[in-house]
């Protein structure tokens, strides 16, 4: 977790993702990414240099078979406010559209439910579970299937909605999350969702591991080279919160 946290903390400071009086929702999945990311954020409020109040949303696709009570009990531990948002997306994404790409139109719906819960309950930023693996996976995917240089940002403001989206663990590597999963006895619930673990992401998360392991400097070399001076900026196309 000592080390999470740092990456959480160096990732504050170079966008400066929170300041004084925000009002953060972490977005749960279930997934451990955004369970560790909740009990990262809840022990980050401690040694902020910047007091911000904290509360957790979940958007429930629809699914029959979804067990949300383990993320209820996990937010309750934290003492962390929690909001299901109960929805069809499922229904629309599977039944209704037959969805070719369904993770696309599931992420845009999600999105716009979070947004828009966010503005009844008062919150201003959203933070979501993304680490440095995913960033990574995205600027392939985007280089491999689009054609273009581009992955998510660390920081991003959405002028319409009036809501900042932070990526905490932007510095930190998966294996630091699964680390902090096990040894702090994170839950995780698995995702019913028919996609699950059979998307174009998935299947890129699965290449870049067989590359790290046949060529083990890979992924430090492309860290490096995204890290060198104004690659970073490049890299993110990010932006800088202003305090």
């Amino acid at each position: 977790m000592k080390k999470l946290l740092g990456c959480i903390r160096r990732a504050d400071t170079d966008y400066g993702m929170i300041v004084e009086g925000d009002r953060v929702a972490v977005g749960l999945s279930g997934g451990k990414d955004s369970m560790a990311l909740l009990k990262a954020m809840k022990l980050y409020q401690y040694f902020s240099p910047n007091k911000f109040e904290l509360e957790a949303i979940m958007i429930s696709k629809g699914f029959d078979n979804f067990d949300t009570q383990p993320v209820q009990d996990w937010c309750d531990s934290l003492e962390i406010p929690l909001t299901i948002v109960e929805t069809n997306i499922g229904k629309i994404v599977f039944d209704e559209r037959k969805e070719k790409n369904p993770c696309s139109l599931c992420s845009k719906m999600r999105r716009g439910a979070l947004h828009n819960e966010m503005k009844k309950r008062n919150l201003n930023v959203l933070a979501l579970g993304h680490h440095l693996d995913d960033a990574i996976n995205t600027l392939f995917m985007s280089l491999f299937y689009e054609g273009r240089m581009h992955t998510f940002s660390p920081l991003t403001y959405l002028s319409r909605k009036d809501v900042w989206v932070i990526r905490p663990m932007i510095y930190a590597e998966e294996r630091d999350v699964i680390h902090v999963v096990k040894t702090h006895e994170v839950p995780v619930v698995k995702s019913p969702c028919p996609a699950d673990k059979n998307t174009v992401r998935e299947e890129m998360n699965t290449r870049m591991t067989a590359l790290y392991k046949e060529m083990p400097a890979a992924k430090q070399n492309i860290l490096n080279a995204i890290k060198n001076g104004d690659q970073m900026e490049l890299f993110f196309h990010t932006v800088k919160r202003h305090k």
